[in-house]
């Protein structure tokens, strides 16, 4: 039990320092909720705000810079969950991004396991996603609220 919640310790910290800013947006990563049993974890987050430089931004650019940081970022916590947690064998993830006005909206789910491996070739970030587990919608470029078909065929 000591050795988890050591690994868990060093899990938040590594995220804290490595995932503090992201290339498009220096805003922080919230994590929502952590829950680790035997060797499956589900983890929560919310999708880092727009950068505010990018308010004099087009609308559409300022969405696809978050989008692609929410990626980025998915990608990033699943490569450091199981790059600290030696146990761990898979993943259920959930993004959430702020709305105005009403709940959190689910933006990226997924199931997720370490022995997924995307090829060195695959250059485009939404297919890497893809390729390790994630579900989300792209929509000219803009991550769009997951279809409730979608939500329950992910988790």
């Amino acid at each position: 039990m000591i050795k988890q919640i050591s690994e868990i310790g060093n899990f938040i910290r590594r995220l804290r320092t490595e995932v503090r800013f992201g290339e498009l947006s220096r805003a922080p990563l919230q994590l929502l909720r952590l829950e680790w049993r035997g060797d499956v974890v589900e983890c929560d987050w919310m999708a880092r705000a727009a950068d505010p430089w990018d308010a004099g931004l087009p609308t559409i650019v300022a969405e696809r810079n978050t989008s692609v940081q929410a990626l980025e970022d998915a990608v990033k916590v699943r490569d450091l969950l199981f790059s600290t947690l030696p146990d761990l064998s898979s993943g259920v993830f959930r993004v959430y991004r702020e709305a105005e006005g009403s709940p959190s909206i689910l933006i990226i789910a997924g199931k997720v396991t370490r022995k997924e491996r995307v090829p060195a070739g695959v250059r485009s970030l939404a297919m890497r996603a893809k390729l390790v587990g994630f579900r989300f919608w792209l929509a000219d470029g803009v991550l769009k609220p997951l279809q409730l078909e979608e939500r329950e065929m992910s988790l």
